[in-house]
């Protein structure tokens, strides 16, 4: 993977490009009457919508943190709550997503947040040479090696996705 040089910097890319990680930008053409944004992400992109992940933001316990699952499925919120010791948790208000991370939805990146999460990445994402995940807007993703957004996000992997037919 080689680094692709644009004018579509992010939060997102400027912690790729400090880090010196490899990877590339998929930018694609966002249809504002679309809501399932890592859907249309995978479609536009002609890409299996299982290397294509999108970035929740959940309360655990009364603070946020950061799922991160293929656009094939959901989250499972026990699952997710469990993976941070955690018995509970429920999807965070769009407002304190925004608020937190600095990101619009639809547009939300697992790297260079505003303010940094506690981050779970499904296990899925284990198997994969590369990924894609929201390179900060709508209209723009970022394929990378798992274990680089794993080591960047200081994140843990488990099994937190649920597939959808």
């Amino acid at each position: 993977m080689g680094r692709k040089s644009s004018s579509q910097g992010t939060p997102a890319t400027a912690v790729l490009a400090a880090a010196g990680v490899p990877f590339v930008l998929h930018p694609y053409v966002h249809d504002p009457s679309v809501a399932s944004y890592g859907t249309e992400a995978a479609e536009a992109l002609g890409i299996a919508p299982e290397m294509v992940f999108k970035t929740l933001m959940v309360e655990v316990e009364g603070r946020l943190a950061v799922g991160v699952v293929p656009v094939s499925g959901n989250l499972d919120l026990k699952a997710f709550a469990a993976a941070l010791g955690a018995k509970k948790a429920a999807m965070a208000e769009p407002a304190a997503a925004q608020r937190r991370t600095g990101y619009v939805l639809g547009g939300i990146s697992p790297l260079g947040q505003r303010q940094a999460s506690p981050t779970v990445i499904d296990g899925s994402a284990l198997g994969l040479r590369s990924m894609l995940v929201s390179g900060g807007k709508r209209g723009l993703d970022i394929e990378l090696a798992p274990a680089e957004l794993i080591r960047l996000t200081s994140a843990v992997t488990a099994n937190i996705g649920t597939n959808t037919p």
